[in-house]
């Protein structure tokens, strides 16, 4: 039975990685912290363990005592009081795992990282549009998007004594996700917010298909590759708002479409009250830039080819299943 250990389990992806492991039998460890809720982690099957990413010589005592087969590391930060977060989280906190497992001398098949096509920030933005591709040179313009990257940089470095692959999806969404269930509620209350008047091309990924890629890039996956997931399509700004208007059965519904200044000024604010009141604002600079950007675009076939990835939901499909659960679940 192969021994599988998920970082950032409790969270949104992680628990879905945590639900396929148990299905295909495995020995499943869930690595949490003290403070993490267990809510979707109520499976008998699982193991807990606690890890310290914060220090590498604590991490080597939580870990010294196992033999893991494959590492999913999906524990990570996308908003924060203060971008060094970003940084003591998703980059620092990769190096120590990375260190800690190498120190340990851990005979991996597979260390997954779960990375984001926010790497590459706004490139191929003239229309019309191409898809970024492996080959581009990642420009993000996000603390987010620069903390994912030097994660990267740091697994590639440590590429001959790591067997790694990293995983880009784009926009994830499914159920127990909180930002993009944020439009759900402002459509409930009757708008649906919208910025910048040039074109704009978006991207999703099922949560179940970003799934399926992890245990795919497991046992398909070549060693120091990295793989864009989205579900294959390309949308406009207004279809997943259009698709979640028709799931909540059609209310009526003011769209707002406001100047990019006007979403500067928003987010600019957002971030000086979220520091005040210690509580992270959505409406922030990082997300200033994400809704800025206009090409969201990515070329997958390299994960068709290569891992045999083949996405199960577009978008009407997963914005169905996904409202179906908010209501059945009592969110909306």
């Amino acid at each position: 039975m192969d021994k599988i250990l998920i970082t950032g389990a409790s969270g949104f992806i992680g628990s879905f990685i945590v639900e396929e492991a148990l299905k295909r039998n495995m020995e499943v460890w869930a690595a949490v912290r003290r403070s993490s809720s267990r809510e979707w982690l109520q499976d008998e099957r699982i193991h807990f363990i606690e890890l310290n990413l914060s220090s590498e010589d604590e991490l080597k005592k939580q870990l010294q005592d196992h033999v893991f087969d494959y590492v999913v590391h999906a524990a990570g930060v996308t908003k924060c009081l203060r971008k060094e977060q970003f940084y003591a989280v998703n980059t620092e906190g990769t190096k120590h795992l990375v260190n800690a497992l190498l120190a340990l001398q851990m005979p991996l098949k597979k260390f997954i990282y779960l990375s984001s096509l926010s790497i590459f920030g706004a490139i191929r933005e003239q229309q019309p549009y191409e898809a970024i591709r492996e080959t581009d040179t990642p420009l993000p313009n996000t603390e987010y998007g620069k903390s994912k990257l030097e994660a990267e940089t740091f697994l590639k470095e440590a590429a001959d004594r790591l067997p790694y692959v990293i995983l880009r999806p784009t926009g994830v969404y499914g159920p127990r996700e909180k930002d993009y269930f944020l439009m759900v509620k402002s459509i409930q209350s009757h708008s649906d917010f919208s910025v910048g008047f040039k074109r704009q091309d978006i991207t999703f990924v099922y949560v179940k298909d970003v799934v399926q890629a992890i245990f795919l890039a497991m046992e398909r996956g070549k060693s120091g590759r990295c793989y864009f997931l989205s579900d294959g399509q390309v949308y406009q700004s207004a279809t997943f708002s259009n698709l979640l208007i028709r799931e909540l059965g059609n209310p009526w519904c003011l769209r707002i479409k406001a100047p990019i200044w006007v979403l500067r000024i928003v987010t600019f604010f957002g971030e000086q009250v979220g520091r005040i009141t210690g509580k992270i604002s959505a409406l922030n600079n990082d997300k200033y830039h994400i809704l800025k950007q206009r090409n969201w675009r990515c070329d997958i076939q390299p994960a068709i080819d290569e891992l045999g990835y083949q996405p199960e939901y577009q978008l009407e499909r997963g914005v169905k299943e996904t409202v179906a659960w908010y209501k059945e679940h009592h969110w909306i």
